[in-house]
C-alpha cells in the first residue's frame, strides 16, 4: 500500500495554530461481501494503538464514521460468522 492510499486527519489533540500535530492514518478495507458494482460497502480501518475500528460507508468516504472499541468489533465478527456458519 502506498503513503497516498492512506486516509490522513489530524489528532484531536493537535492545537488550532498548527504547532504540536500530529497526523494519524487510517488504512481502509473493504469488506469481502461487497458487490463489485460498489453498493453496499463497507469499510473498515483498525487503529492498533487506540485500539479501536472506524467503519464507514464506502460510497460516502467523507460522511460519518462510525469507532468501536476493538472488542465489540471482534465480538460483532464472531457472531456474523456464527450466522452463515
Amino acid at each position: 500500500m502506498s503513503i497516498t492510499e492512506l486516509a490522513w486527519f489530524k489528532s484531536s489533540y493537535s492545537t488550532g495554530d498548527g504547532d504540536s500535530c500530529v497526523e494519524v492514518a487510517l488504512s481502509w478495507r473493504k469488506s469481502t461481501y461487497s458487490g463489485s458494482q460498489g453498493d453496499d460497502c463497507i469499510e473498515v480501518a483498525a487503529t492498533p494503538g487506540t485500539a479501536t475500528v472506524h467503519i464507514r460507508d464506502s460510497k460516502n468516504t467523507h460522511g460519518p464514521q462510525l469507532i468501536v472499541p476493538a472488542p465489540a468489533w471482534q465480538g460483532f465478527v464472531a457472531y456474523a460468522r456464527h450466522l452463515n456458519a
